[in-house]
Formats: C-alpha cells, structure tokens, sequence
C-alpha cells in the first residue's frame, strides 16, 4: 500500500529550538541510524551534557555547529506506518528570510515555533507574514520550551490568543491553525503525549502530521501542464509518436478533455494520458506524465496546456510581489531573466510600489523604496520580451508564481508572486 506524502516546513526564532524538534522528531520515530546515534552521544557527553542534544542531528554543516544556528534550507526525509514526510527546516536569523522562502514555498503545512517564554515576537510575525503570503495551506503553531514555564496552560493560552489575531490579520482562516504545546528538550507531545499537559487535549504534533488532509487546492484547481518535454521516439513502429511530457501543477486531466496550448491559443483534445507503467484514467497535480492529443499541433518546451474552459490569461505585463532574494539591490529598469514553469525570457523591472513592513506588531503595506535590499517584499510591475500564460498567485501558485535571474551568473535573484497575495492593511 502506497502512504501519501506530506510536504512541511519549519520556522521560527533562532534558539526556539527548532533544530531539537526536528531531532527529537527523528529520534522518536526512529528515523536515523545506529552509527548516527552513537555519534550524537559521544558528542554531548563531550559537550558535559547528560542527556543527548539531538539537534546535533540536523546541525550537520561545520559553520551551523560551530555558530549553533541552522543557516541553509535542509531537507530531511522520513517516514512513520501513516505517511511519509519531507521536511524543510529553514533558518531563524532574519537575514535568512530568503531560505525561509525558499523552504516554504512548496510546503503544504508549516510548523511555527516559540519559546514559551516569549510568546510572539517580531521574528514570530515576519514568518508568519511570509507563510501567508506563500500561501501556505495550514500551520501549526508549535508552543515550544513548555517545560521552561512549568506547563503553565495560561501562558499557552496567552500565546496563543496573540497568535491567533495575528493569524487572522494575514487571512488564515481559524480552522487551518492548531497550537500545540510541546517540549522538544523532553519529548512533551511531540510524539508521545505528555502527563504534564492534562489541559491540552490536542493532537501530538506527529499525531497532528500524520491525520492532516494533504490533498492541496491545486487539486481543485483548472488544469495547468508545463510542458518539460517533447518525446518523438522517431522509430518505425512509433513513426507518428509525440507526446507532452510534465509534471501536472494544477487540476487533473484525462482522456478527452477539451485543452488549449498557451500561449499561441490552439485547442485541442486529450487523447491519452501515460506514465511509463501505462495508461491512465486521470492524472492530478503533482503527477508526473506523458499527454498524447487529437491533433498535431506545433507544441514546444515551455508551453502550457491547460483547461479550455477555465484557461489562465496570457500577458506580458505582470503586477507582481517580489521577495528580493540577493545581496545585489534590485533598481527600476533592471533587465533580468524570468522563469516561469519550464520557459525562460528576459523581462525588464518597472516601478517597484509599496514595501511590505514587519517592524510593526501588525504588518503594514508602506510607500514605495527607491530599491529593494535583501528579504524585501514588495509590489513591482514587469514586462517580459515573451507573453506567458499566468494565473494569480492567489488562485493557482504553480503558474503564479516566477523566479528572476541575473543574466550574467544565472543566480536567483527573486521570488514573483503573481498579484497581491497577502491582503493586509495600508
């Protein structure tokens, strides 16, 4: 039997202790090897401590252990009888808000730490900000270090009520977020449940991951297929062959649906949709597939088929917000390279608006900078040298969204949101 995925990140404070939560995730589902476990224990007892400090399980790089901070995205990978997960854990200090990006944007589920002894604070609100404006289905508010404040289930409480107006204000709706108080040092409902915690009658965070729906909006969506690839086998027994290789982003397709190829416009009829072990009857998002169609049309890399009833709008100017990504400042007039789905064009950067501000306990949509430094988020408009098919960000975020290149090094400069993702105050 095939256990489904679940894709999550996590974020947080530096020293909320998302590094031991992870650990002590791995640890307690016995997700990591002998050797790996032996290594951590002659390590802490080198470090005088009497228990193992299992975020030496994913401290891994030489610079994060001697800094004790986690400073590149790492992916960790494991599993339980329920479901298997994929797991970003991203950095806390606020210059690596970009690798906090990076982590979450494909996540279907985020786990938010705090220290129990601080409550909300200003890091606590940035990365919330930047969970709703990835559109980031669900979260889960992690009330770490509970132990540090005797179990108290006012200060959950407390925490909680603030986060909770904060969850709102960025357009969470109430029922896509859970608190859950935990202690990583401990083990404390992370995944046993604690005795200590009578008043909590939640889910263990593993609980919690293990039942929560994964199946995404992109599901629901119209269908919308990059096309990665063109397969013309050219042999004799398959001398008419071609099919359109690539991974669905959005919706589902089958044989017979009306689709059109975007961006020159022509409409046609799925005829089969295979993988390499066969036909299928549909395919969803996130499947990776072979569409054959009625018709011989001139199809390239970097097309998109999509719903004929329900297409995206094919332009070539954007109003988009940016997530600036690179020590370079990015100016007015900047001409970059745009990468959207499997095409690449050159686009020029038009006026950048308003800066999004998370000085404040509530963020603030503010006037528009003169450029835009490293982990700014703002509003901009482009225009590329090609018309691309898009959708709003809001909507679909495969096909709303885009990354921007430096021409020369072929660096990422950029994450592109198509829109105004996250409706907050002006």
């Amino acid at each position: 039997m095939t256990r489904d995925l679940l894709r999550f990140a996590t974020a947080g404070s530096v020293d909320d202790g998302k590094s031991t939560l992870v650990g002590r995730l791995l640890y307690d589902t016995k997700s990591v090897l002998a050797d790996q476990i032996e290594a951590v224990q002659r390590a802490s007892v080198d470090k005088g401590l009497s228990t193992p400090d299992l975020s030496l399980l994913v401290d891994g790089l030489r610079a994060e252990r001697e800094q004790g901070i986690t400073i590149d995205v790492a992916y960790r990978y494991f599993g339980t009888p329920k479901r298997e997960f994929v797991l970003a854990d991203t950095p806390g200090h606020v210059q690596y808000t970009r690798n906090t990006v990076t982590g979450a944007s494909t996540a279907e589920l985020a786990v938010l730490l705090v220290d129990a002894r601080n409550g909300v604070v200003e890091q606590t609100r940035r990365h919330a900000a930047v969970l709703a404006l990835l559109r980031v289905p669900r979260l889960v508010l992690a009330i770490n270090k509970i132990d540090l404040v005797d179990y108290d289930e006012g200060v959950a409480r407390a925490i909680e009520k603030d986060f909770d107006e904060l969850a709102r204000t960025l357009g969470f709706a109430s029922d896509a977020v859970v608190t859950i108080p935990v202690s990583a040092l401990a083990g404390d409902n992370v995944v046993e449940r604690s005795e200590r915690t009578p008043w909590y009658e939640g889910p263990t965070l593993l609980g919690h991951l293990e039942s929560v729906p994964v199946t995404g909006p992109e599901v629901a969506a119209p269908f919308r297929m990059p096309v990665q690839y063109v397969i013309r086998p050219r042999k004799d027994e398959l001398h008419d062959y071609r099919g359109y290789a690539g991974q669905v982003a959005a919706g589902t397709v089958a044989p017979g649906d009306e689709v059109v190829v975007l961006p020159g416009g022509a409409r046609t009829t799925v005829a089969a949709v295979r993988t390499a072990d066969g036909p299928l009857d549909s395919a969803a998002a996130g499947r990776s597939v072979t569409v054959l169609l009625d018709d011989d049309i001139d199809i390239s890399r970097g097309d998109v088929l999509a719903s004929a009833a329900e297409p995206p709008r094919v332009t070539d100017e954007l109003d988009a917000t940016l997530c600036w990504l690179a020590e370079k400042p990015l100016r007015p007039g900047a001409r970059l390279l745009l990468k959207h789905g499997t095409r690449v064009t050159q686009v020029i950067v038009g006026a950048v608006g308003e800066r999004l501000s998370l000085d404040s306990d509530v963020p603030l949509w503010e006037p528009a900078p003169e450029q835009l430094g490293i982990n700014d988020i703002a509003h901009a408009s482009l225009r590329t040298a090609d018309p691309l098919p898009v959708d709003e960000y809001a909507d679909i975020r495969a096909t709303g969204s885009f990354l921007l290149i430096d021409p020369p090094t072929g660096n990422t400069l950029a994450a592109g949101l198509v829109g105004t993702p996250l409706a907050v105050a002006r």
